[in-house]
């Protein structure tokens, strides 16, 4: 484990490191060995343009993937389970703060727009985000228009988004915010609210909880 972790020497000391090591979240130790962290073996790395914060962990069958300019920023300590696809092209940014976590089956998509997840975030399974909409004006087919943004998205620090939750372009999650179950993030959401339904909407504030 002490090789570059995207060379192939580094490969090499993975597939050791995993023989060793029990399945899934049990090998999240392993991103403690090495200040670069850790990349499962079965994950696939095709990108150009990939930062790696110290002890990074990249899980079984992650996808990282650059279909041209763009980038893709993981901070310190970031956690990536399995079967998570992270997709960047035409320009767009996908960034994820310190300490965040992201559950298996997510999809994180940044064209001509940027993805911007803040720190310690706790994202749930089967989680979507998309900070760009496909233009679909008639007399043309849809798959050769291009792609605009409103903006992208941006996530705050300390926020958590519930299993199958989709964000749509041109919204800010605030920090602190809680984001229910198959909600469709639509507006932007304020810091401390939460919020549910499709589109989701804020049903009360954390603050106004009783303890």
């Amino acid at each position: 484990m002490q090789f570059e972790p995207l060379r192939p020497q580094g490969r090499f000391a993975g597939y050791l490191a995993t023989w060793l090591a029990p399945s899934y979240k049990n090998r999240v130790y392993l991103a403690n060995f090495n200040p670069k962290g850790y990349i499962a073996p079965s994950a696939t790395i095709c990108h150009t343009n990939l930062s790696l914060g110290g002890n990074v962990y990249i899980g079984d069958r992650v996808t990282i993937y650059q279909s041209n300019d763009s980038a893709v920023q993981l901070s310190k300590g970031v956690k990536l389970y399995s079967d998570i696809v992270i997709e960047t092209g035409d320009g767009g940014i996908v960034s994820i703060g310190e300490g965040t976590h992201i559950q298996p089956r997510c999809q994180l998509m940044a064209y001509v727009g940027s993805l911007t997840i803040g720190c310690r975030v706790e994202i749930a399974p089967n989680c979507a985000f998309y900070p760009y909409d496909h233009g679909f004006a008639p007399g043309e087919l849809i798959r050769n228009q291009s792609v605009k943004t409103k903006g992208g998205i941006v996530v705050g620090d300390d926020s958590w988004l519930g299993v199958g939750v989709i964000v749509l372009d041109g919204v800010r999650i605030g920090k602190g915010a809680v984001v229910g179950a198959g909600s469709v993030v639509t507006k932007h959401i304020p810091d401390g609210a939460i919020a549910v339904g499709v589109p989701a909407k804020v049903i009360k504030m954390r603050a106004d909880l009783s303890i």
